[in-house]
Formats: structure tokens, sequence, C-alpha cells
């Protein structure tokens, strides 16, 4: 199907889903399906719920942010569960304004942007359905046309409450165009769309000396008073302000604390009883949910000002975070690329994950624990397991700066250095000693790191450098060894047999000869050592292998090559130094013969076919890890 067919699919499917009827024939629908109508913040949350809620690592994970917002789990959580749920019961947290307040670069305005784009989709299903009076600029509830002595006995028949008066337009359309007749009145079913300005609104503050009131509330047309004879004649008043085209819906106030004092007095009224003046009107309804977004700096200035008091109380505080985890955090630059022209440019493997872990740890803050640096606590909240420690740990580490992920490198520099990378080097492929060049050049240039901040920035990058030397390493490493896993394991089983032996107190039996011998204490040791395990600690490390696999088999478990972090370290290093030497002289020979030729192409034809490495890669990996092994 090409692109004017599915326009015209798509345009069938639009015309299929309007509506229009009578007042009456709008309370049968009430009768068949209750929820629509449902006030703004519950459609918010039923859309956030309706799309999928997943528990993992015991945590709420909602589907319908998690293609877009990562490593905000627990600040998403919370959001939904202490503001959009609550509000959706109609308790007071509803009559708040929503304040997401977090650092530049963390979310805020995405988070925004997926509720307001979200809102247009949702309202386009049967779950989302919204309905309005015909031909009212503001969308309003048709429920609004039901008299308040007859609401209680509505509420009894149809389950649902009713907040809100009707609008002084619709007042006076009722009597001169309908008679008065509630039930005559036209009802049509609208679909909410920011560009249209129905039921989504955006407010950004300008100079306040040229901003009008009447972006907020609409003005009146001075065109028309002629005709109507009054200035509060609703049919004078263009009902046009964003708080108007926002009813139904949701109001997005950007930077609202720089708004001038009067724009934000109009809100007061708004969030605690649901109504705004306008005009020389009495007070029109609105239902809207209000979400602002700010930085931390702005809002201590904003609450310190005694002046902004009536205002505190009518605020929540939503705190949005940076990600501190790095997969997460590799998701989101993988995302933006994504998203980019420089799609097509080859990164090698590791390269995002390395510019992750110098981001993250520019956001951690130092631990009270003395067992715990920056490396170790970047790990933790990765989910590494880390011997010694759980997620208790964990949690306490989370309890010990309640204000940590506030403040650190933003997702958008590292972007932009992995940007300027790509374009300088001019050559369809980048890895990770590119991109911390870049981010090294780039401190120089950033505004807002003060000299202590680049000191401690220019070691993270030192610190990363080191385990992307180990990684390097390791790569090589695992694709010079021929079925690296096999080997692996034949070692390990080889050293699980000597520490059953060893423990014991038994001979092993020669698989050839089938001689008797004592456990192989050079094998042991070359393995221990690799992890720094000394002639003392070797006893109590093998008998802690020994209960490690005792446990595993009480589980019915089979103890494997993963199953004791250190062990698999010692394996691994183990293996490597073996084969050292054989990798330092082939990774470094200039003219290499014939033999290493063969096993440099053999070895570049695995990290391509394997690890995901591309030619330019996979050779700049070799000579790289071979002056390491020279050094």
């Amino acid at each position: 199907m090409d692109i004017l067919q599915k326009i015209a699919r798509y345009r069938e499917e639009e015309e299929k889903l309007k509506w229009e009827g009578t007042f009456a024939e709008y309370l049968e629908i009430l009768k068949e399906k209750p929820w629509v109508a449902q006030s703004a913040h519950s459609r918010v949350y039923h859309m956030i719920k309706d799309a999928g809620v997943e528990v993992v690592n015991g945590r709420k994970r909602y589907k319908f942010f998690s293609h877009h917002l990562f490593g905000l789990e627990e600040a998403l959580e919370r959001l939904v569960e202490e503001y959009f749920h609550p509000a959706a019961k109609r308790l007071d947290v509803r009559k708040r304004i929503l304040l997401l307040m977090g650092p530049v670069g963390g979310g805020k305005s995405t988070l925004v942007t997926l509720l307001k784009r979200g809102l247009e989709e949702y309202s386009k299903t049967d779950r989302g359905a919204v309905y309005a009076i015909k031909g009212c600029p503001m969308h309003e509830d048709p429920l609004h046309l039901i008299p308040h002595h007859l609401r209680d006995d509505f509420y009894r028949e149809y389950g649902i409450r009713i907040e809100g008066e009707l609008s002084p337009l619709n007042m006076m359309r009722l009597e001169k165009e309908y008679g008065g007749r509630i039930e005559d009145v036209m009802v049509e079913r609208i679909f909410f769309s920011e560009n249209r300005r129905v039921g989504i609104g955006t407010f950004s503050p300008s100079d306040p000396k040229s901003q009008d009131i009447a972006d907020l509330t609409g003005s009146i047309d001075f065109s028309t008073i002629a005709e109507y004879g009054s200035e509060s004649d609703p049919r004078a008043y263009r009902f046009d302000g964003e708080l108007n085209k926002a009813n139904r819906g949701i109001m997005e106030f950007q930077e609202m604390l720089k708004c001038d004092e009067k724009f934000l007095w109009h809100l007061l009224s708004l969030t605690q009883e649901g109504n705004f003046k306008a005009g020389r009107f009495a007070l029109i309804s609105a239902d809207e949910l209000i979400v602002a977004h700010t930085n931390e700096t702005e809002y201590r200035s904003f609450i310190a000002n005694k002046k902004n008091e009536a205002l505190h109380s009518r605020i929540i505080v939503m705190p949005i975070p940076y990600n501190l985890r790095v997969s997460e955090e590799e998701r989101i630059y993988e995302k933006m690329i994504r998203e980019s022209d420089v799609a097509n440019v080859h990164i090698a493997p590791h390269t995002l994950r390395i510019a992750a872990m110098f981001t993250i740890l520019t956001r951690l803050k130092e631990s009270k624990r003395p067992d715990v640096d920056l490396l170790k606590k970047m790990r933790l909240y990765d989910g590494e397991m880390i011997e010694g420690f759980n997620e208790v740990d964990v949690e306490e580490l989370k309890k010990e700066h309640p204000d940590e992920g506030m403040s650190g490198i933003d997702p958008r520099y590292v972007i932009n250095r992995i940007s300027a990378c790509i374009i300088r080097k001019e050559v369809p492929s980048i890895n990770a000693l590119d991109v911390l060049r870049s981010l090294k050049e780039g401190l120089d240039q950033h505004p807002s790191i003060s000299k202590e901040d680049r000191e401690r920035y220019l070691n993270f990058i030192s610190l990363v450098r080191k385990e992307y030397d180990e990684i390097a390493k390791q790569e090589v490493q695992k694709a010079f060894v021929y079925s690296y896993e096999e080997s692996a394991k034949t070692l390990m089983d080889n050293y699980l047999d000597n520490v059953e032996a060893y423990c014991n107190k038994t001979k092993l039996r020669d698989p050839l000869t089938g001689e008797e011998m004592n456990p192989d204490e050079k094998l042991m040791r070359s393995i221990e050592e690799q992890i720094g395990i000394s002639e003392n600690a070797k006893k109590a490390f093998r008998e802690e292998i020994l209960i490690r696999i005792s446990a595993y088999a009480r589980k019915g478990q089979r103890f494997d090559y993963n199953s004791h972090e250190r062990l698999r370290e010692a394996i691994q290093k183990k293996l490597f130094a073996d084969l050292k030497d054989i990798v330092k002289i082939t990774t470094s020979t200039k003219t290499p013969d014939e033999q290493q030729l063969k096993k440099i192409n053999e070895v570049v034809a695995r990290l391509i076919d394997e690890y995901g490495y591309n030619s330019t890669s996979a050779n700049e990996l070799l000579r790289y890890v071979g002056s390491l092994l020279n050094r």
C-alpha cells in the first residue's frame, strides 16, 4: 500500500469515529459507556494504565513511557501512584498544579509531550472518547446542562457525579437556540489536538510588558460590540485563551515560575475551585490537568518569596532526576542517534556504554560507606551482582542522598560530543576512545561547569578509560580463544575437581592412566592469584566455592561458569594470561608472517561476525590492545 492509499485509509477511519446527536442520545451512550464522562485527570490516568503495566525488579514499569523515557521508573511510579491515581479518584490532589522539577535534559519536557501526544491518540479510542456541546469554543462537558437540583437524582440513576457550571455562552445558547429544551442541545464527539487547539493548551512566558492576560483567558472581540450591544454579552467574547482551549484535557505551563505574578493568580481559583474569571462574566468552569516544569534553582527562589505562599499549597512538586543506570543511559543515546541523520555511522560495541559510564559517574554522590566507591555504586545501581551486596544495600545507598541525580552532565551534552566526534573523524566508524577524547575536549567549552567540577570530570574520564582498557582486552581475549566459553568451562571444571579433592582431602584419578594423583596446587594457585587470593586466604576461598556448589545442588540447580563472579573473573584472567604473548606478538608486529596474518584475519572475522564490530573498528581495537600489552 503506497503512502497516498494510507492517507485515504486514515481519513476514512477518522470519519467513522465522528458522532453527532442530541443530549438525549448522548445520555443513551452514557448508560452504555459511563467512562466517557470521566474527568481530565481520570482520563490521563486510564490512558497510562490502559497502555499496560509490568513489574520489573519490584518496580512498576508503565509501557506508556517505556519506549521514550529510560531509567525513571521510580519517579514515574511516584508520579502515577501519588498524583494521577488519587486525582482520578477525585481526591484533593486533583486541585493541585503538577510541577515537574529537575535538571536540564532530564526528560521533563519529553514527559509532558508524551502526555499530550498520548491524549490525542487516546481520544480516538473507545475508552478515551470525549463528547462536548457542539459549537462550544471551550468543548464544554454536556452534563453541565443538567440543573443543580437534579444532579443528585442523576447520580443515583447513572452513578456519575457532575461538577462545574454551564458557561455564560452555552447558557445563552440554551435559551436562544434551544428554547431551554436541554434534551435537544446538540452534542458531538471531539478529538484532542494541540495543533487545532482542542483540549490541549501550551502557555510559554515572554516579556511581561508585552504579554497579555488574554493569552490565558481570552478577550473581548470589539468588532462584535456594535452587533451585540454590550461587552458583557458572551457572544462578544473570544474564548480562545489557553485555559479555554485546554478545557477537558491538559494545559502545559512552560517555565511556569518565570511567569509574571498576574498570570499565576488565575491558577489559584482554577486549581482549587475548578473555575477562572474571564471578562465581565461569572466564573467559568474548566476541567483540566495543569502541568508545569522548572529547574531546582528557580523553584528554590520561588518558594523563598513569601508573596507566592498562596500558590505553594496548590502545587505538588514531583522531582524528575537524571537517570542513574548505565544500561538505561545507553538506551537514551541509542534513541537519540536513531532519530538523527548519523544513524548510518558504525558505532563500535561498548562506545555508548563507556560514554554512559562517564555521565552516570558525574551524577552520583560519594557514599558514606568506606567499602563503596563511585564505580562500585554505579555497578550496583545498574543491577550488577557484586559479592557481599544485595538489594537492601542498594536501597540504603539510594536513601543516603535523596537529591542524587539532580545534578551532573546531561544527555544532550554527550550526544553533542558524539556528534562532534562523528563529524570530525570523517570515517563511517567511531569507537569509545574517540568519544572519550571528544568528551574531554568539550569540558572546556561547557558554560556551566566550574573549575572544581571540571577536575572531577577529568578524573572520571581517566577512570572510565581504565574500564574500557579492561573491556578491550577481554574482547580481544575472547576473540583469540577459539570456542572461548568451552575453554573457560573446561578450565573451571578442572579447577573445581581439584578444589573438591583438596577440601575433602581425597585424591584425583588421571583420566588417561587411571593413576591416583594429589590435587594440582600449581593449577589452583595460578587461577586464584589472578584475583589476588593470597596463600593464607586460599583455603577459605576454596571452601566458599564448595559451599556455593552445595547450595546450588540443594536447589536442584547446576553450578556453572557464571555462578560465582570472582571465580569467573579469575578463569578469564588466567586464560588471557596464557594467551597474552600470542596476542602481543600478533597485534604489534608491523610485518606479520603468514601464520600471524592468518591469526589476525581470524580474530577480525570473529570480532565482526560475533561481537558487532566492522573491519575498521575491529582493526582499531586490535591495534589498541596490542599497544596496551606492550606498555
